[in-house]
């Protein structure tokens, strides 16, 4: 079913249809609203928020971009709405930092596979350190695969704006990755900072 019939079903109130559409979409919206909304807590709540927008607009989706764009920006505008609220609010922690997984290792288990997932791990942590606009861009450009003209449609950024924001955010990665293998003494960070 592609995404017109998909829609059509929908609204002629094909309840199956509306569930189908959350699991094909629900991951997409979990890395916009993640990479957005620092709190775990409220994650979840923001994912609802943007499906529940997703029903009740759908009847205005025309079609003009792909229905995962459309979608991708109504969860791009529904957790920058909800950080500002938080902001606004004064209940928004600048002090929570995703802590750093601690190098423990189980000697059991294959040295490569443990710094692999420590990097992985690592790397999480410095892109959620990021400015929002940076992760953001990074998270639309490499996670999900969208072009920048569909992050530009998801953002209202301009694509200079979006290329600009994707060059600092690998910028300051690889800076930070090779200060750690620098600092540490270790070259497991090596193929990263590249």
């Amino acid at each position: 079913m592609n995404d017109t019939e998909l829609v059509q079903q929908v609204l002629s109130g094909n309840e199956n249809a509306f569930r189908f559409l959350v699991a094909k979409h629900e991951r997409l919206v979990l890395h916009v609203v993640g990479r957005i909304v620092q709190s775990q807590d409220d994650v979840k709540d923001v994912c609802q928020e943007v499906f529940i927008k997703v029903f009740r607009k759908l009847k205005r989706f025309r079609g003009d971009s792909r229905l995962s764009t459309w979608i991708a920006t109504i969860a791009y505008n529904t957790s920058i709405s909800h950080v500002r609220k938080q902001i606004r609010q004064a209940e928004h922690s600048y002090d929570e930092q995703p802590a750093l997984i601690s190098g423990e290792q189980d000697t059991s288990i294959n040295q490569e596979i443990v710094e692999k997932e420590e990097v992985k791990k690592y790397l999480l942590q410095l892109i959620e350190e990021l400015p929002v606009h940076y992760r953001t861009v990074l998270t639309l450009f490499h996670l999900e695969e969208f072009s920048y003209r569909e992050i530009e449609q998801i953002t209202g950024m301009p694509e200079g704006t979006i290329k600009s924001y994707l060059s600092r955010a690998r910028k300051i990665l690889k800076e930070k990755l090779e200060q750690v293998a620098k600092n540490e003494k270790t070259n497991i960070f090596v193929h990263y900072a590249e």
